[in-house]
């Protein structure tokens, strides 16, 4: 059979590669952006022109968005897959160290007090509040319950031993303020070389926010829910004089526990 009752012959130019997404052919466009910028960030600025754009093309026709846009929405999803279980394991640990509901719900409480902080240094700094920001403000959240464990556990040490409620609040929260400050100050500072990464610089910039201010708060917060959490007042007032500052031996059994 001739071959020309089968196709029709004629010279032209053809593409070398052919691109295909998923089985289906495809034209990929690429394109760099700014230093100061990042790509979901303006992937998300074009995307309503990009929709405007698809809904005029031929069917069979369509506009997908891929990159770092789609790995980071790819990411998200699989993050909030895990949230529920991560949430219920935190929850439960709080239950094993506190031994109460209470005294973990109190704890859980503080967590949402690094959002303060990671607000106020994204705007500052005009940073977005991406997938890389999520990542910093969880990490945050659970430094900030750590600080509130060490904490709330001290204050019941005190209690145990002076049987004076508010100077132990006060106690507790006097000797926490060196520990914690330069815990925080150490977080703080690693997080400045991220800061030159464009990648990296929104998860930074939330975390040294959020920790700074988180820190402060929570050294005030805490032992105010604390006191009011189990209606602490001024007028509290001790059920024995014996107070670990002026023993020498409660004073030693406390210093050591704390150390």
């Amino acid at each position: 059979m001739p071959l020309d009752q089968f196709v029709t012959i004629r010279y032209g130019f053809e593409e070398a590669v052919l691109g295909r997404r998923n089985g289906t052919g495809a034209i990929t466009v690429r394109a760099d952006v700014a230093d100061e910028a990042e790509g979901p960030d303006v992937g998300q600025q074009i995307e309503p022109a990009m929709l405007a754009l698809g809904k005029t093309l031929p069917p069979g026709y369509r506009i997908e968005t891929g990159g770092t846009l789609e790995a980071v929405a790819k990411s998200q999803a699989s993050l909030a897959v895990v949230v529920p279980l991560m949430a219920l394991v935190i929850v439960s640990l709080l239950m094993l160290q506190m031994r109460a509901f209470k005294s973990a719900a109190r704890v859980l409480i503080s967590a949402p007090l690094g959002l303060v902080g990671v607000v106020a240094s994204l705007l500052l700094f005009q940073q977005p509040f991406g997938f890389v920001a999520i990542l910093g403000v969880t990490a945050l959240a659970g430094i900030i319950m750590r600080n509130s464990v060490i904490l709330v556990e001290l204050i019941e040490r005190f209690i145990e031993t002076t049987n004076d409620p508010r100077r132990a609040i006060i106690e507790a929260a006097v000797r926490r303020l060196r520990p914690i400050v330069l815990t925080a100050a150490a977080t703080i500072l690693a997080m400045v070389p991220l800061t030159q990464a464009v990648f990296w610089r929104p998860m930074a910039v939330a975390m040294m926010g959020g920790v700074a201010v988180a820190t402060l708060l929570t050294l005030v917060f805490e032992p105010a829910i604390y006191a009011a959490w189990f209606g602490v007042s001024r007028q509290s007032q001790p059920a024995r004089r014996t107070s670990a500052l002026r023993d020498p031996a409660l004073f030693a059994k406390t210093q050591l526990m704390e150390d």
